[in-house]
């Protein structure tokens, strides 16, 4: 099928179908306002029924007394506790009600639409004390013919005037497909040998004329350029974000476990995961929006700076990092220090050096927090395989990988140190990297300007 065809054909059963809803919908809304409004009508009329029998004196006959109360098209009627009629009126013309109508004993207030003879009927009962001082009931039966013909000549309105609506419809959806494909069919052709060659080729535009067809081929030819020019870009945005919003979801799913099993029986257990949590949440939110910036290529990264705890810092991610993962590490710290720098991506930037420890080492990591001369250092140590001397270098460029094997088995794609040694470029801090093949790795990231309290 055609695209014109196609959008011919679904506008108009869209609209036909949304203007059936709405008709259908004040047909149902309308009927039950009005049937309501009856059954209400046949409340009050009972009540004043039951008002006029427990008023007037008990010598008048009591079908005299509901006669004067008869709907104009029902009829009344008071049901014993035994299921026997004790009067019974009805309404001329409505007669039939009296011999062919079941009832039974309610035993409680109902009000409800019933259909007799293919008719509607509004049936109302309530309960009452009779001049003898028994529970009886009066139920109140009455013909809704003329609502119902009312709803019926509805119908028929609506009916007509859906059918009638069709029709603009129907053209109108007619005139929007061709006005629609007309651009794209005259485009088709060139599209077809851009298909054909495989090469990224430019849609020659007529005079700047403004109109759909100039626009659409303006917008092709942008998008072409946007193609060639972010094509890599984009494999490298999808690779840095599963590499790192890797470790922020396993804490989160860790401590999510850990409040499942524990939460409620560990306050304290509970309060800690909630902070780990919405910390970790923030920090994806962060490093969503900074690998956004890398995926533009942006010069400039948003920053945050403001006075930093770098103990309690560390201590913190320490812990997250052994809930998620179930890691001995080792923590050396001297008198507590404060830089200047961004939580979130110190955090980040720690996690990745972190993560690199887990994955390559099984034996237990170490991390120290010391200070010298030109500032604080964070080093961190691992018992691992190490990284060739020749290596060294190279380990901080985008997709550079010391072992392809290895790194695929451990899920690595050569992001993670790139994407460090850019973090620390805009946190102001250096870093150092020191290895031996076999025997570990020691990471050093360097602050600087610290002070204490």
């Amino acid at each position: 099928m055609k695209l014109r065809n196609k959008i011919n054909l679904y506008t108009s059963v869209l609209f036909i179908c949304l203007l059936i809803l709405i008709n259908f919908s004040i047909y149902l809304s309308f009927s039950r306002v009005m049937m309501n409004s009856e059954l209400e009508r046949a409340i009050a009329e009972a009540k004043q029924a039951i008002n006029g029998i427990q008023t007037v004196d008990a010598s008048v006959p009591l079908e005299d007394i509901l006669r004067a109360y008869v709907p104009i098209n029902g009829m009344l009627r008071i049901v014993q506790e035994t299921g026997k009629a004790e009067a019974t009126v009805t309404a001329s013309g409505q007669t039939m009600l009296r011999d062919e109508l079941a009832f039974t004993y309610q035993q409680k207030e109902v009000q409800s639409i019933i259909e007799y003879n293919n008719l509607p009927y509004a049936f109302v009962t309530i309960p009452m004390i009779s001049r003898e001082g028994a529970v009886v009931e009066l139920q109140v039966t009455e013909n809704l013919n003329s609502t119902d013909e009312m709803l019926n000549r509805l119908r028929i309105v609506l009916v007509i005037g859906t059918i009638l609506a069709m029709i603009p419809v129907l053209i109108s959806s007619w005139l929007l497909s061709n006005f629609i494909t007309r651009p794209i069919s005259s485009m088709i052709s060139t599209m077809k040998d851009i298909k054909g060659s495989g090469q990224f080729k430019r849609i020659p535009l007529p005079k700047k004329s403004k109109d759909e067809l100039y626009l659409m081929g303006e917008g092709f030819n942008n998008m072409i350029e946007l193609l060639e020019v972010n094509y890599e870009k984009q494999g490298q945005f999808i690779s840095n974000a599963s590499h790192e919003l890797k470790t922020p979801l396993t804490v989160i799913e860790s401590y999510a476990s850990l409040l499942k099993r524990r939460g409620k029986d560990q306050p304290e257990l509970f309060d800690e995961s909630v902070q780990a949590i919405h910390s970790e949440a923030i920090r994806m939110k962060d490093l969503t929006e900074q690998l956004l910036l890398l995926a533009r290529n942006e010069d400039k990264w948003l920053l945050d700076v403001k006075e930093l705890h770098l103990n309690q810092i560390v201590d913190e991610s320490i812990r997250s990092f052994q809930k998620a993962y179930n890691r001995d590490i080792e923590y050396k710290q001297e008198a507590e220090i404060i830089i200047k720098g961004d939580l979130q991506k110190f955090k980040q930037l720690f996690f990745i050096f972190m993560d690199n420890a887990r994955k390559y080492s099984e034996e237990i990591i170490t991390v120290r927090i010391t200070r010298n001369d030109q500032g604080a250092i964070v080093e961190i140590v691992d018992r691992g395989i190490g990284i060739p001397a020749a290596d060294l270098e190279k380990v901080f460029d985008r997709f550079y990988r010391v072992d392809k094997a290895r790194s695929r088995k451990t899920g690595g794609f050569g992001l993670g140190l790139s994407l460090a040694k850019e973090i620390a470029d805009v946190l102001g801090v250096t870093i150092t990297l020191d290895s031996i093949e076999g025997l570990g790795t020691t990471v050093k990231i360097n602050f600087p300007a610290p002070s204490s309290h």
